[in-house]
């Protein structure tokens, strides 16, 4: 795809620009979007663009981030467009205190994952249905935890296949609570599908930006590929960072949960529940430990 061109027709040019996500990395499958940054300040959500067969994922930026997920993820952005040099220089900066940045998301991903285990807990003592969506996401932040220690970005495509290749130490023996956890050892073909369904109809509900055509594409992807755990895991993943969008929200949006249940896969008792919460919960405070005595 021509990048440049894409720019100019959709008149970005007056702004810094940079391609990030899977399309800078070696390891990027033929499904992967491209990841478009438009540094223009605007509080814009993402806005999807099918161009030359392919999809364009355009993330309105700024230059003042402060937010370390975000900014991990520029710091390997390929710049596009960026006559003030103000990009090159951002970028820069962000490259000196990557290892401070890495340990700081990792930090704020263990307290999001306890705090999605206290939901849980607090959610079977309420009988309160979403119990076990928070519980997902509290698998799903330990797993960024996990990722961001080992300087990996997050991504919802490639994270099953990079915590896969770590190598063994204090911290990555965590990745089997994570495994256990959210239940890839669940996926087959037939669930994958119907769970395909109801993310793509969640999608739609949270995000109202075509993403959904993106989960397909990547859905196919993996099907057509025999990579059926990696395919459970970034549907989990998709839906995790959508329910997160909502969290405040949810309890007055008790018929999601129909649509959820299927999304997330979670079929599961209470019981089950607490002892997972429970085994997170055990993971995100072995690591805070072992973060503070490093």
């Amino acid at each position: 795809m021509d990048v440049k061109k894409f720019i100019t027709e959709n008149n970005f040019t007056d702004f810094p620009v940079g391609l990030g996500g899977c399309r800078t990395s070696v390891n990027s499958f033929d499904s992967c979007d491209y990841d478009l940054f438009v540094f223009d300040g605007k509080p814009e959500s993402e806005k999807i663009i099918r161009y030359d067969d392919e999809f364009v994922v355009v993330h309105h930026a700024s230059l003042s981030e402060t937010n370390s997920e975000k900014l991990l993820q520029y710091s390997q952005l390929k710049i596009i467009h960026d006559e003030s040099w103000d990009l090159r220089m951002m970028v820069s900066k962000i490259k000196e205190k990557q290892s401070s940045l890495f340990s700081d998301f990792a930090k704020n991903c263990l307290i999001e994952s306890q705090f999605c285990c206290q939901k849980t807990l607090d959610s079977i003592q309420n009988s309160d249905v979403f119990a076990s969506c928070w519980q997902k996401c509290a698998a799903y932040y330990l797993s960024k935890a996990v990722s961001s220690i080992n300087h990996i970005r997050s991504s919802p495509s490639h994270s099953l296949e990079s915590l896969r290749k770590l190598e063994k130490n204090s911290v990555n023996e965590h990745i089997s609570v994570v495994t256990q956890t959210i239940g890839i050892e669940r996926a087959t073909s037939t669930l994958l599908e119907r769970m395909l369904k109801s993310t793509i109809g969640f999608s739609d509900l949270v995000e109202k930006n075509n993403h959904s055509q993106i989960i397909q594409k990547k859905h196919d992807f993996f099907i057509g590929n025999s990579m059926l755990s990696d395919c459970y895991f970034y549907l989990g993943y998709t839906n995790q960072e959508n329910f997160i969008k909502i969290k405040d929200t949810i309890n007055h949006e008790q018929d999601l949960f129909h649509i959820l249940k299927i999304a997330f896969d979670a079929e599961i008792g209470s019981n089950s529940l607490e002892q997972q919460s429970k085994l997170v919960q055990g993971s995100c405070n072995e690591i805070l430990a072992i973060l503070s005595g490093a």
